[in-house]
C-alpha cells in the first residue's frame, strides 16, 4: 500500500488570490511531495495544492511594499503563489522546510530534519537565522537606543556604526568592509529594517552599499518595540504608549467576535511593560483592530463553549478576562500551543504594568 506523505510543518499563513488582488488567511499545510490550503483547520478536502515536484521558492519576496514576511512559490507551470507569515523566524522556517522538501524530491530523498540550511549568498560558516537571534541577545547582543534626529525621536533602534561594531567585536567578521557586505545581506533579506530618510535611502540604492556604516543613519529588528515620534515626512509612525513595550510572543490564533459569535483568524502581538496584546488582521493593515490591556488580568484554559458557534478542536482554548471584566475567548492550532500563549500571558501581566 502507498505511504500517505508526511506532514512536515502546518499553520495559519495569508495567502494572496491566484485571481483576484486579496489576501486571506489559510491553513496551510506542507507534505513532502506539496503545499495543501485549508479555508479552515477543522476542513476535510483542502481549497488548493500546489506540487512542490519541479517548483521554486523566494524569500524575501519584496513586490508588496510594505506587505512584510512575504515568500514566493512557483510551480512547475510558472504560477506564483505568495504567502505571507505573521512574523521573521516564521517566516524562515517555513522557507527553510519548504526548500528542503525540494531537495529531497529532486534527490529522490526521504525529508529529515538533520542538518542546519546555510546562507546560499555567505559563506558556510555563517547562518544569517542565528546571527539575527545573536544580534538580538538581550545581554550579548546589540543594544537598542533611543536616537534623536530632524527634530524626531527613534526608538527601539540601532545605528549602522553599532551593527558593524558589534559584528567584529563578536567575530562574526574579519574587517568592516566584510562587516558592510554581511549587514546588507541581513537588510536584503529582512532581518534588519532602515529607520528614517539617510538610510532608507541607501537600502533603495541611492548610495554606494545598501547599509550604512554610519552613526547617523538608523536601522532596527522588525519585531522589535521599534516607533518614531515627531515631525516625520516619510513613513515612520507615532505609536502611543501602549505599543512601546518589547515584543515577547507574536503568531496566529482564532478570536471569537463579541456580538456574532463567529471565529476570525487574527494575528496577535504580545508585549510586554506596558503589558498589552494587540490583534490584527493578518491580510493587511498596520493598526490593530483592537487591544486587550493584561494588567491585572486572567487567562485560563476553557475545556468547552456550548453557547457559542462551532470551533475547531479540543484543548486549544483559552480565556483572558480583563481588569475591567471584559471576556475574550481566543483558539490556538493545538494544545502545546494553547499552553504557550497562556504561560506568556500569565508572565507579562504579572510584571507589565
Amino acid at each position: 500500500m502507498e505511504r500517505e506523505p508526511m506532514r512536515i510543518r502546518e499553520g495559519y499563513l495569508v495567502k494572496k488570490g491566484s485571481m483576484f488582488n486579496t489576501w486571506k488567511p489559510m491553513w496551510v499545510v506542507l507534505l513532502e511531495d506539496g503545499i495543501e490550503f485549508y479555508k479552515r483547520k477543522a476542513d476535510n478536502s483542502p481549497k488548493g495544492m500546489v506540487p512542490l515536484k519541479g517548483s521554486s521558492i523566494n524569500s524575501p519576496c519584496q513586490d508588496f511594499g510594505k506587505r512584510m514576511f512575504v515568500f514566493k512559490l512557483t510551480a512547475a507551470k510558472q504560477q506564483d503563489h505568495f504567502f505571507q507569515a505573521a512574523y521573521l523566524e516564521e517566516r524562515d522556517a517555513w522557507v527553510r522546510d519548504i526548500k528542503k522538501a525540494i531537495h529531497c524530491i529532486e534527490g529522490g530523498q526521504r525529508f529529515a530534519r538533520k542538518s542546519t540550511r546555510k546562507s546560499i549568498r555567505l559563506p558556510e560558516t555563517i547562518n544569517l537565522s542565528a546571527l539575527y537571534l545573536s544580534m538580538k541577545d538581550p545581554e550579548k547582543g546589540i543594544k537598542e537606543l533611543k536616537l534623536e534626529k530632524d527634530k524626531k525621536v527613534f526608538n527601539h533602534c540601532l545605528t549602522g556604526t553599532s551593527v558593524i561594531d558589534w559584528l567584529v567585536s563578536s567575530n562574526s567578521i574579519r574587517n568592516r568592509k566584510e562587516g558592510l557586505m554581511l549587514a546588507s545581506s541581513l537588510l536584503s533579506e529582512g532581518y534588519l529594517q532602515p529607520a528614517g530618510d539617510t538610510s532608507k535611502a541607501a537600502a533603495e540604492g541611492l548610495s554606494d552599499t545598501p547599509f550604512l556604516d554610519l552613526s547617523d543613519a538608523y536601522y532596527y529588528f522588525p519585531d522589535s518595540g521599534f516607533f518614531c515620534e515627531g515631525n516625520s515626512s516619510d513613513d515612520d509612525v507615532v505609536l502611543k504608549e501602549e505599543f512601546r513595550g518589547i515584543i515577547v510572543k507574536q503568531g496566529c490564533l482564532l478570536k471569537q467576535g463579541h456580538r456574532r459569535k463567529n471565529w476570525k483568524v487574527r494575528k496577535f502581538v504580545l508585549r510586554d511593560d506596558p503589558a498589552y496584546l494587540h490583534y490584527y488582521d493578518p491580510a493587511g493593515g498596520e493598526e490593530p483592530l483592537g487591544a486587550i490591556h493584561l494588567r491585572g488580568c486572567v487567562v485560563t484554559a476553557v475545556e468547552d463553549m456550548p453557547d457559542s458557534k462551532k470551533y475547531d478542536g479540543d484543548n486549544i482554548l483559552f480565556e483572558i478576562i480583563t481588569a475591567d471584566e471584559i471576556h475574550y475567548y481566543l483558539q490556538a492550532a493545538s494544545s502545546t500551543e494553547r499552553t504557550e500563549w497562556i504561560k506568556a500571558i500569565q508572565a507579562v501581566a504579572r510584571t507589565g504594568k
